[in-house]
């Protein structure tokens, strides 16, 4: 279970498969592929109201491999910032490591490179006053390693047990608004 959720709370949240459609055996290389997924935006404002802050993190190895340049990249988030202010909510930072899963000591989750490096931004996150939600085993492997509470969105079958499973990002908002 995840204790009642205030101000001091910190939210990670995955992209791919959590925010957006998680394109099969391809990336999401320009604005035009980044597809919300249904309720997404309305259940990032209500996250808003909810945690203190709300951070993004997120593997993006298609930069490492060549198939998108950062610029795209950072088209691709300017794209999704600006439908989630434009919806009421807010994600305060995005952390992105573009290494590919083959580079030796690469920053990719579940390292904990970018959870660290959100602390060094923002020195009032606590990881124990932290949730990470994203949909797959290395999202919940890279909370678990820094004290993170943790969430499974979706209902794939994850080789790390999360701490709570919810359909989508959209019915993990409602609970943390209702409770």
């Amino acid at each position: 279970m995840i204790p009642y959720i205030d101000k001091q709370w910190t939210l990670f949240l995955d992209r791919d498969g959590v925010i957006n459609e998680r394109p099969v055996y391809d990336y999401v290389r320009n604005p035009d592929g980044f597809i919300f997924l249904p309720g997404v935006t309305e259940a990032i404002r209500l996250l808003s109201i909810v945690f203190g802050r709300i951070i993004l993190v997120t593997n993006q190895q298609g930069v490492g491999l060549g198939l998108m340049s950062k610029n795209d990249l950072d088209k691709v988030h300017e794209k999704m910032l600006f439908e989630i202010k434009e919806s009421g909510g807010r994600i305060d930072a995005i952390y992105c490591c573009t290494d590919v899963k083959t580079k030796i000591d690469n920053c990719r989750k579940p390292d904990s490179f970018m959870a660290e490096s959100a602390r060094k931004q923002f020195p009032e996150i606590q990881f124990s006053h932290s949730i990470m939600a994203g949909d797959t085993s290395s999202d919940i492997l890279f909370g678990k390693q820094v004290g993170m509470k943790t969430v499974q969105i979706g209902n794939e079958v994850l080789t790390t047990a999360a701490d709570m499973q919810f359909k989508s990002l959209y019915q993990f908002a409602r609970y943390c608004i209702n409770q």
